[in-house]
């Protein structure tokens, strides 16, 4: 049996969430502001924020670009967003949802990142941000990226959301960008079971988005700051002193306090799956049936790709309901090509070129879990059932 995943949790977490329950506050407090300060330092941030889920950090980090004092370089509707088009739904919502133009661009069907050269005759002047997707642990090419960028005023929004742990080029992922993403949903590489983190090393993003995860209002931000300038003394009035539209998407005091455990036990997970991930490239690398993601960097390898070849004798659905027959769970590489969803159909899109790559991945991709230990027994049975299919 493989299940896509499974609990990192054990006697600390709960130790965690019984400090919480003893100290009487569940609301956002010390255990969150701990965990994010943790977590920046681990990342390489100046900045955390945690918020309830890698969803609701996508919203923020995209909202948090329409508030900059700088009105020349704040996203606004209407503005051209450039985005992969095979990520996660909520990686694009955002965009949607405050009226911006998503310009979708294929993939490369090796590291299932950004086709650079599709990439390059995507970027136009009217491109004011590029989302960069580290997909399934995998880093895009950074270097090559800010080169098509040329220094044009492009900011790199990052999802980071399936990639915690990546590295490009001696650097975390989630790091690249002005603002970047990370997600500690039940399946991922660390788990608070909901949860999001969003990193930055602007100071004025930051305050930003301490103001608009909560409400828009003033009172989690500091004294001096670079929404309002200074908060009034009156801790009467500034409690309900609203600046920004905002939302409500703060996490739990138990979500801070698990973080803080799951973040001690991060570097031992990332070990145990780059591990698998040897045996599953050896298994499978040049499989004349299948093909596997191409590592750029150092993957923290979320989940363990398949996409048949076009030449090969079988059928996804072969694959798959072989694969459920031994008890293997496996899924859909994310939303394919997102652009064939019906959900597009209230987006205001662009599709530059041809999108063959992330078709590909829509029909005949695959994919299944990896985890905190071996599954070097149930990656060989995989072999096994494509090898036989």
């Amino acid at each position: 049996m493989l299940q896509l995943a499974s609990s990192t949790w054990d006697e600390k977490e709960i130790e965690a969430i019984n400090r919480v329950i003893d100290s009487n506050r569940y609301s956002m407090g010390q255990e969150v502001e701990e965990f994010e300060s943790n977590f920046a330092e681990y990342i390489g941030s100046k900045h955390a924020v945690m918020v309830n889920s890698g969803s609701s950090a996508n919203l923020l980090a995209a909202a948090s670009l329409m508030y900059v004092r700088d009105k020349e370089k704040r996203l606004k509707a209407g503005d051209e967003i450039i985005a992969p088009a095979v990520s996660w739904s909520t990686s694009y919502f955002p965009f949607q949802q405050f009226g911006m133009k998503i310009k979708f661009v294929d993939i490369d069907q090796e590291t299932l990142n950004y086709d650079l050269n599709a990439l390059e005759k995507a970027i136009s002047d009217n491109t004011k941000a590029l989302l960069a997707v580290n997909l399934l642990g995998n880093s895009n090419s950074y270097d090559e990226i800010k080169k098509i960028i040329n220094g044009r005023d492009i900011r790199i929004i990052e999802d980071n959301c399936e990639s915690m742990g990546a590295i490009y080029k001696d650097k975390f992922t989630g790091t690249f960008g002005i603002v970047g993403t990370f997600s500690t949903y039940f399946s991922h590489h660390m788990s608070t079971m909901e949860g999001g983190i969003i990193c930055t090393s602007d100071e004025e993003l930051y305050h930003i988005l301490l103001s608009i995860r909560s409400h828009g209002w003033t009172r989690h931000l500091p004294n001096t700051n670079l929404v309002t300038g200074r908060k009034s003394k009156d801790s009467f009035t500034e409690s309900f002193n609203f600046v920004l539209p905002g939302f409500n998407v703060r996490p739990l005091e138990m979500s801070g306090a698990i973080g803080k455990e799951q973040l001690k036990k991060l570097p031992n997970f990332l070990s145990t799956r780059r591990c698998n991930a040897k045996r599953f490239k050896q298994l499978f690398s040049d499989h004349d049936k299948v093909m596997i993601q191409k590592e750029v960097g150092l993957s923290s390898w979320f989940g363990f790709s398949l996409v048949i070849r076009k030449e090969s004798n079988i059928e996804r659905k072969d694959i798959v309901r072989e694969l459920k027959m031994k008890d293997i769970d496996t899924r859909p590489i994310v939303a394919g090509n997102f652009t064939r969803h019906s959900a597009i159909k209230f987006f205001n899109y662009e599709i530059s070129g041809e999108l063959k790559n992330a078709d590909l991945i829509h029909e005949n991709g695959l994919f299944i879990g990896n985890h905190h230990y071996s599954i070097e027994d149930q990656l060989e049975q995989i072999k096994r059932i494509v090898d036989e299919a």
